[in-house]
Parts: structure tokens; C-alpha cells; sequence
């Protein structure tokens, strides 16, 4: 494997998502979905491959990717990107009739289901989208569909309300309580979310609501509200991270987007199985194939600065020896004295890494160039990627503190 896939590789989140793979021209020759990016992306490089995949192996030159709230999210990110482009590699999959498609039936209410292969006829006018690789992952989003939109799925329409029409899963025009117009708009609404025209479904959402509440049908309006909340917390991992990584590099004055941020904690209660952790995070989302713990070896008194200054050493000390990419950004959980304590520490192996620390009380961010805080408001898009980070390292922290206590325990017994 060449320099360059290798890192790009090493630096892949360990969460859901979609690869791209391109070829030396720029050409998508091929596009996967993924549990894990990396671990995933990683497997194209084992010894234990058919030729045809050596084959396209050896045709990589580039690597995107593009992140997913979960897989069932980015297995339909993935169909719909396969559509749109026409990898070669991805022909045997979109020829392959048994993978399952989604089947949206072409009439005045149409019905969404999942089937196996297209119908072969002049008469099936249905739209079918797809192919999808996962039975199983493809039935849970299109659960999420139908609490987000609602939708008919039965083959025909029955005479008396269904369990979904009760629960308010289908808007039940068996019984005439929508109009053709808006079940029909429902449908569109729906084919855009499964081609990804994420902006343009929010965007007309929002027209939608602000009509509604202008005519004063505030009960519809509030049901459109809701999906669009529902829809935004499911798009905020593709769009939100990037823009709180864009504030994050604007507040603190750095050259370029943090992409890998590190975050270190101590925790110790009386001394006692005093111990830190570091968290990773990638793009702004969770990295926790490299989360790290350290038991605290040289420290035997409360002291958080130099309990500090061991994790860091050990750290960033192996970092060097082993040379493994540095962070674009260190965070550590604590006020100017603690930043101080990184700051010597990083300079004494003779590293230069941008850092920041975030007091537990007032939110104040610290930078070493400044001596007074950052006071940031509430709602800013860095603070909250900020707390996210430093709240999941004091997460991993207490869990091992609590481990090695409860170890102890055991062993006292």
C-alpha cells in the first residue's frame, strides 16, 4: 500500500458511513457502505481477496468518505450515490436481482414496500430504488421513514382503518382522512430524502410550516415542525460538524480545520486509583478505535498538573517513537494552569500542537497566547463541538476510575 492511502486510512473515523474510491484520473470506480469506515476500508488491503477485487485494489488512488447518523442511514446514502454515479465496480451489484429494492407503486395513493426484483411488465409503472446490499439495515430505515412521514404500505387499500393508521404510522387514506394532493406530496418528500436532496427537503419543509401557520392550521403546522426536527437530527452528523470545526479554527486562530482533536482528562478520588483518558475525535465525530487509558505510575500524591504531565509525556513521547500521526488539535480539561502544564510539556519533547483548555464552570475557553479567557455564548457552533469533546473525555475517564476501583475491591477481598 502506497504512503499516501496508509494515512489517509489511518486517519478514516471509526463510524458509519459511505467510501468513495477513485482511481488515478479522479473517476469513482467504486462505493461501499460501512459499519466502521476504517475497519472496512482497511479489509481492501488484507491478503484474503478475490481477483476481482485485487483488481480494483489496485486501482486506488484516492479515498473519500462521507459520514452517517447510523448504517441503515448510510446503506440508502450509498444507493443513492451508486445511482448517481455508475462505479464500474458497482455493476455486478446494480444487475444483481436478489439484493432488495425499495418499490414505490404508481398510484393515486401510492404504497412503499420493500421487494426483491422489478416486475417485468408494460402494466408496472412502479419506481423502484436501490438495489440496497441489507435486508435487515433497509427495513429499519424505512421504520424511521414511516415515523418521520407516514406512509401506506398494504398491496390494497382496505376497507376499514389499519394498526398503522391507528398509530399514526399511515395516513390511512383507506378511510379518506388525507387528500390525494398532500398524501402525494408526502411521496415526494419521501423520494427526496431516499436520493439525499437533504437541503431541498428541509427547504421545502420550512415553506410548507410557515404556510401552514399563516393560515392558521397550527396543529399541521406543529406536525411538519416535528419532522423537520426529526430529519435535521438525522442530516446533523453529513452537515453541523463541519461548521463547528469551521468556528472552532476561526476562535482559536489555527491555520486549518482541526480534523483530529485529542482530549485528555484525570480523574482520581483521594489519590486513589488515580488515572486519565484521552479521547479522539475525527471530523467532529467520536474516534474510539484510538480512545486511550493510562493508569497514573509516577504521580502518588493529588496532583492534577502532574498527573497531567505524565499522561501527555506517555502519550506523545510514543507518538514520536512510533511515529503516528499528531492531532490537529489538543483539548484539556481544565483552566490556564493546566493549558500552562500542557504547553511546557508538549515543548519539552519539542512538539508544537495548537491547545485549548475549557474551565468546568464558567465554559471559559483558554488559548496560550491569551491571558484572559474566551467567553463564548450558549448557542456558538465551536463551544458545543468544545463540550461535546471534553464531556465524553470525562466520560471514559470516570469509567476507568470506577473499573480500577472496582478491580481493587475485588483484589482487597
Amino acid at each position: 500500500m502506497n504512503p499516501k492511502l496508509k494515512n489517509i486510512i489511518k486517519k478514516l473515523p471509526d463510524t458509519a458511513g459511505v467510501y468513495i474510491f477513485k482511481d488515478e484520473q479522479g473517476r469513482i470506480i467504486y462505493i461501499g457502505k460501512a459499519k466502521s469506515l476504517r475497519k472496512r476500508v482497511q479489509a481492501y488491503f488484507s491478503h484474503f481477496l478475490s481477483t476481482k477485487t485485487q483488481a480494483m485494489v489496485a486501482k486506488i488512488a484516492e479515498i473519500e468518505y462521507r459520514i452517517a447518523g447510523s448504517e441503515s442511514q448510510a446503506q440508502l446514502l450509498e444507493a443513492s450515490l451508486i445511482k448517481q454515479h455508475l462505479p464500474i465496480y458497482n455493476i455486478s451489484l446494480k444487475d444483481d436481482k436478489s439484493f432488495p429494492l425499495i418499490r414505490i407503486t404508481d398510484e393515486e395513493f401510492p404504497a412503499i414496500n420493500i421487494c426483491r426484483r422489478k416486475k417485468i411488465s408494460q402494466q408496472d409503472t412502479s419506481l423502484y430504488l436501490g438495489p440496497y446490499t441489507n435486508a435487515k439495515l433497509l427495513r429499519q430505515a424505512l421504520r424511521s421513514i414511516r415515523k418521520i412521514f407516514g406512509f401506506r404500505s398494504c398491496r390494497r387499500l382496505p376497507k376499514k382503518i389499519c394498526l398503522y393508521g391507528r398509530i399514526n404510522l399511515c395516513p390511512a387514506p383507506c378511510i379518506g382522512k388525507i387528500s390525494i394532493e398532500d398524501y402525494q406530496e408526502i411521496i415526494q418528500e419521501i423520494k427526496m430524502f431516499l436520493t439525499s436532496q437533504n437541503e431541498k427537503l428541509i427547504e421545502h419543509l420550512n415553506s410548507k410550516m410557515q404556510l401552514l401557520a399563516k393560515e392558521k392550521r397550527f396543529e399541521e403546522a406543529a406536525r411538519i415542525r416535528d419532522q423537520i426536527y426529526a430529519l435535521s437530527v438525522i442530516f446533523k452528523s453529513q452537515k453541523t460538524y463541519h461548521d463547528e470545526l469551521e468556528d472552532l479554527k476561526n476562535l482559536l486562530g489555527l491555520k486549518k480545520i482541526p480534523e483530529r482533536i485529542e482530549a485528555f482528562d484525570v480523574s482520581n478520588l483521594f489519590g486513589k486509583e488515580a488515572c486519565g483518558s484521552m479521547v479522539s475525535f475525527y471530523k467532529g465525530v467520536p474516534d474510539k478505535a484510538n480512545y486511550r487509558r493510562f493508569r497514573i505510575k509516577t504521580v502518588e500524591k493529588i496532583d492534577d498538573y502532574k498527573m497531567l504531565a505524565e499522561i501527555l509525556f506517555r502519550r506523545y513521547s510514543r507518538v514520536i517513537r512510533e511515529n503516528l500521526f499528531l492531532p490537529d488539535l489538543i483539548l484539556i480539561d481544565g483552566g490556564r494552569s493546566h493549558l500552562l502544564t500542557a504547553q511546557r510539556q508538549l515543548l519539552n519533547l519539542g512538539l508544537k500542537i495548537p491547545l485549548a483548555g475549557i474551565a468546568k464552570d464558567k465554559e471559559n475557553i483558554y488559548i496560550p497566547d491569551k491571558a484572559k479567557p474566551i467567553r463564548l455564548d450558549l448557542s456558538t457552533p465551536a463551544l458545543n463541538l468544545i463540550r461535546r469533546i471534553r464531556d465524553e473525555a470525562h466520560r471514559f475517564a470516570i469509567s476507568y476510575h470506577r473499573l480500577l476501583r472496582k478491580k481493587s475491591l475485588i483484589s482487597d477481598e
